[in-house]
């Protein structure tokens, strides 16, 4: 799925580092999910969370069976970006993420041109990313809400501080102090950030293009850390 702030091209760089020392039967924790293009590579028990409502309820649809169309027109794009609560959440979330530019929650209606129809790829994306996101356990709260069984492997890839582009963000000096608690309680945690405060340490980067809109695009350096305690 098409998703802002996607791990997808770089998930086969994280995924063998977080997953290195896993045991059977140990938890996968992801909980900011987003487009579940790291947890969809990810096998064993898993639990997929985030935020957004339409965007877990999507996912559990799909699970359940529900199909996309194939077409979605700008004035079917300008009502569910209005009437969000008044229709199925799995088409306004499909809608939004899947016929916007870049995977960002209804930016601008992606018009099809050049024989390109946004709403038919987003449907086969998803379809083909499905049958690796059966399984997945999936919750819909707070990242600080989510309930977490014992000595879980825990995946953070948060809205980035000091970034633009995400309609939920957090806050950050919150959320580093819940990553050192998790820890502390046996859990492994990694965090995707761009730079994290010091006594987390950094564990891999990777150069990695990023992409806000159809027409910002940059280079950064996204990077992975882990929080390192002082005993």
């Amino acid at each position: 799925m098409k998703y802002l702030g996607s791990k997808n091209k770089i998930a086969k760089h994280l995924l063998p580092i977080i997953l290195k020392d896993r045991k059977p039967e140990q938890y996968y924790v992801e909980p900011f999910m987003g487009g579940g293009n790291m947890i969809d590579k990810v096998e064993g028990l898993r639990i997929g969370n985030d935020i957004n409502y339409y965007l877990i309820e999507m996912w559990k649809a799909l699970q359940k069976g529900w199909i996309p169309p194939d077409i979605v027109t700008e004035e079917e794009y300008r009502y569910y970006k209005k009437c969000q609560d008044l229709e199925d959440p799995a088409i306004v979330a499909f809608v939004g993420f899947c016929c916007a530019y870049s995977g960002k929650y209804y930016n601008t209606f992606a018009r099809c041109k050049k024989g390109r129809n946004y709403a038919a790829e987003g449907k086969r994306n998803l379809l083909n990313q499905l049958p690796k996101m059966i399984g997945v356990e999936l919750q819909n709260t707070t990242y600080d809400k989510l309930i977490i069984p014992a000595n879980s492997i825990i995946y953070c890839d948060p809205p980035y501080q000091n970034t633009a582009g995400y309609k939920d963000s957090i806050d950050h000096k919150a959320f580093w102090q819940w990553c050192r608690e998790r820890t502390l309680e046996g859990h492994q945690v990694f965090i995707s950030e761009y730079s994290a405060p010091d006594d987390f340490i950094c564990i891999f980067e990777i150069k990695h293009t990023t992409i806000l809109d159809k027409s910002k695009r940059s280079e950064r350096i996204e990077k992975l850390f882990k929080f390192e305690p002082l005993f």
